[in-house]
């Protein structure tokens, strides 16, 4: 049995601690144990076109299968699956990772639970619980005993508790589903209650938990659908043993066909995270920023004042070295499948600004049971110093071009934002001379960088000093507050950006040859950073329509991975992309009308 093949009309089920993504079969094509980062122990998403033999999946079949209805239960990360078969037969898979208090602190175990429940007839289900082991290129050992299926890889053990037939499963053999039976996927650990009780107890608390932090969100009054999906999504990408925010949940999903852009995206960027952290202020939930915080403060303590790199694995570790996994063909056969990312070895000068701007809410936000105070404003003055110091030094900027570095203008605005935030929050100190110290050096940089960065003949701010090609990044600086919207130089460079890098509703990051030769997708973060210039610049009404369009392209469970071709709205790119559901929420903010005026 061939299925079509492999494509991004997935889900994500998760708890902050291990993630899963689900197909629209309900197979589990994607997971990493025992966290975020980890060896896939489901990896067929990588194992090009799946047939009958594929490993690295969990897959609940129901034969003569016609139709798969999916929905996300409302304002949870539990999805619902309705698989149905010619003769009406149908199932209900139930997916989650379980999440909720418990004693005191957040349950959020290395657990996969799986519920089918027949809802129609009498179905006919088939079980195949494949995993692999190291990248795909070895079967993990399994053994089985009563209720259990064992399995053992190295340096992990987990099991498959049931209340399911354990010689059907192994088997592989079809049988009637003829009352709900639960699959809970976990550590190598004896569970002493029964696994169907267990699994809708866990449901009910999830939910509950899922319900309740939902009911947290200040969401604006339109769009409310799109921002709590992004936000829960966000949230499913935080690792939070350490509060590091992965860029994405998987590795190697190539930007576009064949293009060998594969990168592996499941570490935490210091600029990617203080776009989610912004973005889930804004929804007013803090508790994301103040766990970044901590694992920026642990890294910070260990760098012994060394420059800091742009990325770190979600435990913190400095080295993630890249390497290929050949045992696994790739996304549709188009590898190499990466793993580990040679950026982390790139100088980004952006990191510092990044780090003082998810800081600084800690200085002005009432709610937070501990505000920023002097302490935390000095460790942050010396990230102000290195990027005063390094804002017009050569850089490989925020596209991590891999075969050259110049002084990139995106890097040098985000370091004169740190420096403008530090005068803010010296001023909210009530630190005078440091108030006029940091505002006359973001000043000095704010001219030198008007100087060097905007190019009179192209009338637009260039990717680099003294440079000639647009990046979209440019959008970003009424957000960051570099410029006003209204601004003629910005107004005129959005005029050059629609002109030279918009196709259709999506817009490329640049259009200059790079090391891989041009990108042939678009970076879909671009196109919301381009609603929001839009909204900024006073073309509002413009604006609302673009993002009502941008909306339509998500998926059908509401994600969006990192890129998507302009023709056909086909998503590419790692998935899910937490910098376009960043897009989301920010256009929502903005863009919402005030409940005053809708009802």
């Amino acid at each position: 049995m061939n299925r079509p093949q492999s494509n991004l009309d997935l889900a994500v089920v998760g708890n902050c601690e291990i993630a899963a993504l689900i197909d629209d079969k309900a197979s589990v094509v994607w997971a990493c144990l025992p966290k975020l980062d980890a060896d896939p122990v489901f990896c067929s998403l990588l194992r090009g076109e799946e047939t009958e033999d594929s490993t690295g999946i969990f897959a609940i079949d129901l034969r003569n299968q016609t139709s798969t209805k999916r929905r996300y239960v409302r304002n949870t990360a539990i999805l619902e699956s309705l698989l149905e078969d010619a003769n009406g037969n149908g199932v209900r898979v139930t997916d989650f990772c379980p999440r909720f208090p418990a004693r005191g602190r957040m349950h959020r175990p290395m657990m996969l639970i799986r519920l089918l429940e027949p809802v129609a007839g009498r179905p006919l289900v088939r079980i195949r619980l494949r995993p692999s082991a190291v990248y795909g290129s070895q079967a993990p050992q399994r053994s089985s005993g009563s209720h259990h299926v064992r399995f053992s890889a190295p340096d992990l053990s987990y099991r498959l508790t049931t209340d399911a037939s354990i010689s059907a499963i192994c088997g592989e053999q079809w049988m009637i589903l003829d009352r709900p039976r639960a699959l809970i996927l976990g550590p190598d650990q004896t569970i002493e209650e029964a696994p169907l009780a267990m699994a809708l107890q866990f449901l009910n608390e999830t939910r509950r938990f899922w319900e309740g932090w939902v009911r947290g969100l200040a969401t604006p009054p339109e769009w409310q659908e799109a921002v709590i999906r992004s936000a829960i999504t966000l949230k499913l990408c935080t690792f939070e043993d350490t509060g590091a925010v992965v860029a994405a949940l998987t590795t190697s999903i190539p930007e576009h066909a064949g293009s060998g852009r594969n990168w592996d995206y499941r570490y935490c960027w210091i600029r990617d995270s203080y776009f989610v952290v912004q973005a889930l202020n804004s929804l007013g939930t803090s508790r994301t920023m103040e766990d970044y915080l901590h694992y920026i403060d642990q890294i910070v303590a260990r760098s012994n004042g060394a420059r800091l790199q742009p990325l770190f694995s979600i435990s913190g570790e400095v080295e993630v070295p890249e390497r290929t996994a050949p045992a696994l063909p790739g996304y549709r056969g188009m590898g190499p499948v990466r793993v580990g990312n040679h950026a982390y070895l790139q100088r980004q000068n952006d990191v510092y600004g990044a780090i003082v701007l998810a800081a600084a809410q800690l200085f002005f936000d009432e709610r937070l049971a501990n505000p920023g105070d002097a302490v935390l404003f000095d460790r942050l003055q010396r990230f102000g110093e290195l990027a005063a110091k390094s804002y017009e030094e050569p850089d490989a900027g925020p596209w991590e071009f891999r075969g050259r570095e110049q002084p990139h203008t995106f890097s040098a605005v985000m370091s004169w934002a740190g420096c403008d935030r530090l005068r803010r929050v010296a001023a909210r100190l009530g630190l005078q001379d440091r108030k006029r110290y940091w505002g006359d050096l973001a000043a000095a940089m704010h001219e030198r960088i008007l100087q060097r960065a905007w190019n009179e003949e192209l009338g637009a701010f260039t990717s680099s000093f003294d440079g000639t090609d647009l990046d979209a990044t440019a959008l970003l600086m009424p957000e960051l507050g570099f410029l006003p919207g209204n601004d003629p130089k910005f107004i005129s460079t959005l005029g050059a950006i629609e002109r030279d890098l918009k196709e259709g509703d999506w817009l490329y990051r640049y259009r200059h040859h790079d090391d891989f030769g041009k990108p042939a997708t678009a970076f879909t973060i671009c196109a919301f950073w381009y609603v929001n210039a839009l909204a900024a610049a006073g073309r509002r009404e413009e604006a609302r329509d673009h993002f009502e369009r941008l909306l339509g392209c998500r998926n059908s469970l509401g994600l969006l991975s990192e890129d998507i071709e302009p023709g056909t709205s086909e998503l590419w790119g790692n998935f899910p992309q937490t910098y376009s559901l960043v897009g989301i929420i920010n256009c929502a903010v903005r863009l919402s009308r005030r409940w005053e005026d809708i009802l």
